[in-house]
């Protein structure tokens, strides 16, 4: 095997476990909210994993991220430990948000995580807004915005694409389009059904990548990244993907069709590529069975790890809540 072939195996390999990691947690995920474990709203990225994996892999430690309520996977393949996202999916205070975000908010500022955000397309101007603070401060930094296609109908979308066209900004907006806005399809709520098109009506350079190819997506934003880089302004990607379970753990999936569903399976980013590298000869049957036992391992002690979690002290539950009378008279 040539130096590069190996390099490219290589890739390929973390490619798989990331996917791999993400997929088992959610499944997991999925287990403790029917046990009673997880509460509240519960938004799975199971399908979608190579978007996470290929837009994370591209990214520098000082970029911004800012992401959806459907966020585990970005959250995990951007590099929170994967105890601290269960701990904070049971409520707990050793979670990345002390118990305080849940399955929607996660957030870690030492990555430059910034959400996990429940209201759709409202992560877009909070994008807007670090990127600005980049540039006004010279830093060489890329702001990548994560949104589903139900952001597009959305007024936020138009006026931050407007602005940071504007002002040049560099943001990379990169739209996970699942084809369905909860259980709206996207024909039925957009006239304009190329995505593309919208964004490049702001005149920002766009592009449709196969967001199932983890490599693919990489790529993608790889050149989108150094594009930006150079001060080219703002760029767009749009993903093309899909969910393979509902919308989220209340969602009854009466609006399409299971054979839709499953023709959507057949290009499982993890099945996909793991064939691929079967067939190549860069992955047996016991490295994958390795790999396997090695993400349960983790997840098992992310598990464990929530379980013996506490609970904030009641006395803490409003501090950051509301301003004391003595923190408003220092201003």
């Amino acid at each position: 095997m040539s130096a590069a072939d190996a390099a490219m195996a290589g890739d390929d390999l973390a490619r798989l476990r990331a996917m791999l990691r993400i997929r088992r947690f959610e499944e997991r995920a999925a287990e403790l909210y029917g046990a009673g474990k997880i509460r509240g709203f519960l938004h799975l990225c199971v399908g979608e994993e190579a978007v996470a994996v290929g837009v994370m892999r591209a990214l520098a430690p000082e970029d911004a991220v800012v992401s959806t309520y459907r966020e585990h996977g970005h959250a995990l393949a951007r590099g929170l430990p994967a105890e601290r996202i269960m701990a904070e999916m049971y409520g707990q205070a050793e979670g990345c948000c002390r118990g305080r975000g849940g399955s929607m908010h996660l957030f870690d500022v030492a990555r430059r995580f910034y959400g996990g955000n429940a209201i759709v397309a409202g992560g877009l101007p909070i994008a807007v807004g670090l990127a600005l603070a980049d540039k006004l401060s010279h830093r060489s930094a890329v702001t990548a915005c994560i949104f589903g296609d139900g952001a597009v109908a959305e007024g936020e979308f138009h006026e931050c694409l407007n602005l940071a066209a504007l002002w040049r900004l560099p943001v990379l907006f990169l739209c996970e389009n699942n084809l369905y806005a909860m259980g709206t399809a996207l024909a039925l709520t957009e006239s304009q059904v190329d995505l593309c098109a919208k964004a490049r009506s702001y005149e920002l350079p766009a592009e449709r990548v196969d967001g199932m190819d983890p490599a693919l997506v990489e790529r993608a934003v790889r050149g989108a990244v150094a594009a930006l880089r150079e001060g080219s302004g703002p760029r767009f990607l749009e993903l093309s993907t899909y969910r393979f379970r509902a919308h989220s753990m209340f969602d009854a999936e009466l609006y399409r069709e299971r054979r839709e569903v499953e023709a959507w399976k057949l290009r499982d980013p993890i099945t996909t590529l793991s064939a691929l590298m079967r067939q190549g000869g860069a992955l047996s049957a016991e490295a994958l069975a390795g790999l396997e036992s090695e993400v349960a391992a983790e997840l098992d002690a992310a598990v464990a790890f929530a379980e013996a979690g506490t609970l904030e002290p009641v006395e803490d539950l409003l501090r950051d809540v509301y301003a004391t009378e003595a923190t408003d008279a220092r201003g």
